[in-house]
């Protein structure tokens, strides 16, 4: 019965592995290429969707296509209801009609994280787990059913958040709250237009790397960011299992620049999706490695590793910043959660219980995960002192 019970359990991904035969014999009747599209198409939906930024696609393009007007629709909403009390009045805070804006935001967030979230489970954690070495970062380790129920529940509570600050966002610009963001390449200049892109790509990138590191010291870590590594072998779900408070704070970071440099709606819509879209990637356990046209964007091993070792690889979509400060996983370190700061410890300072963790650790990666399907972390006796402490 209790087994039951979690098999429809709607915040336990288990109902995927129930109507595992019924995808089966749909999926079966689809050309590979197209089942591949599929997937990759679902990654993309659920990263642009489950914060709700997909409103402010629609927002921005609504005001692109009235040439930055706000929108006269919502002065015709009734008045009633929007005196809360007293005198105060969401029209003055240029949020009115706020309900129409964060009921869908929310709606649409658990449907895609659910939905098609669910869906990515079961393409490769229920469709492909009897052969996990072909396409899972660390193959032999598993989130337990528990985990797994414990960040869908986690990443709910963090997406109502979520959800309703991109309302609140999506309210206010379309009822003429004052952004940075304009319509038309040729307001700004056409130099500003192609600098924009790497300019505001690396201030969002290099803000979060920085807020990320200042979670991995001890106080923040301890009463917030350990919740999100609560999940040593992250999957897609993992991406919003974070404390809301800090989900708050890296989605004003990514958000930030509409309200701080001119921003053009494209730029910042393509450049939310790719941050987004990347989010998912990372989290998802899965060996996805960055194209021949992202020279700057780590493997998923990247971040994987980050959930494995704890306190290195603080990155995200620019691998660079973890080199320049030396937070980058080193062959010649090992890593534990309670290593802060993300320069881990020589092996040569180990004891032989801490190796011994550390390389049955090591063994757990799949060198499919790496470039040239090499381990790039594999260490042998030769690379260690000979002579080691006993603990």
């Amino acid at each position: 019965m209790a087994n039951m019970n979690r098999m429809v359990d709607p915040m336990a991904v288990t109902w995927s592995e129930r109507y595992n035969k019924t995808f089966e014999r749909v999926w079966a009747k689809l050309p590979n290429f197209l089942g591949s599209f599929i997937a990759t198409a679902a990654v993309f939906i659920l990263g642009s969707s489950i914060r709700g930024d997909w409103l402010l696609i629609l927002v921005h393009f609504i005001k692109y296509l009235r040439n930055g007007q706000e929108d006269e629709t919502n002065s015709t909403l009734s008045s009633e209801g929007q005196t809360l009390y007293g005198d105060f009045s969401l029209k003055d805070y240029k949020l009115e009609g706020l309900p129409y804006y964060i009921l869908p935001a929310m709606t649409i967030s658990y449907v895609t994280y659910l939905g098609v979230g669910g869906f990515l489970h079961w393409y490769y954690y229920v469709r492909q787990r009897d052969r996990p070495e072909e396409w899972k970062c660390q193959p032999t380790k598993w989130l337990s059913p528990e985990l797994e129920r414990h960040e869908i529940l986690l990443g709910s509570l963090s997406l109502f958040f979520g959800s309703v600050l991109s309302g609140i966002i999506s309210c206010f610009i379309m009822n003429g709250g004052r952004t940075f963001v304009y319509y038309d390449y040729a307001d700004y200049g056409y130099v500003w237009a192609v600098l924009q892109w790497p300019a505001i790509f690396i201030w969002q990138d290099y803000l979060t790397y920085w807020g990320h590191r200042i979670f991995h010291t001890p106080f923040l870590y301890k009463h917030f960011h350990k919740l999100h590594h609560t999940y040593k072998q992250p999957t897609a779900f993992s991406v919003t299992a974070i404390h809301p408070v800090e989900f708050l704070f890296f989605q004003g970071i990514l958000i930030s620049p509409m309200f701080l440099v001119p921003t053009n709606w494209i730029t910042m819509i393509v450049l939310l999706s790719y941050t987004y879209y990347h989010g998912i990637i990372d989290h998802s356990g899965i060996n996805f490695k960055a194209y021949w046209w992202q020279p700057w964007q780590p493997n998923c091993i990247f971040h994987d590793n980050h959930h494995q070792y704890f306190h290195v690889n603080f990155g995200f979509n620019i691998k660079y910043w973890d080199t320049l400060h030396g937070t980058d996983r080193k062959k010649d370190r090992l890593y534990r959660e309670d290593i802060f700061y993300g320069q881990g410890k020589s092996v040569d300072d180990a004891t032989e219980g801490e190796l011994a963790q550390d390389m049955a650790e090591r063994e757990s990666e799949n060198p499919l995960a790496y470039d040239n399907n090499q381990h790039a972390y594999e260490l042998k006796q030769s690379d260690l002192k000979t002579s080691k402490k006993n603990k």
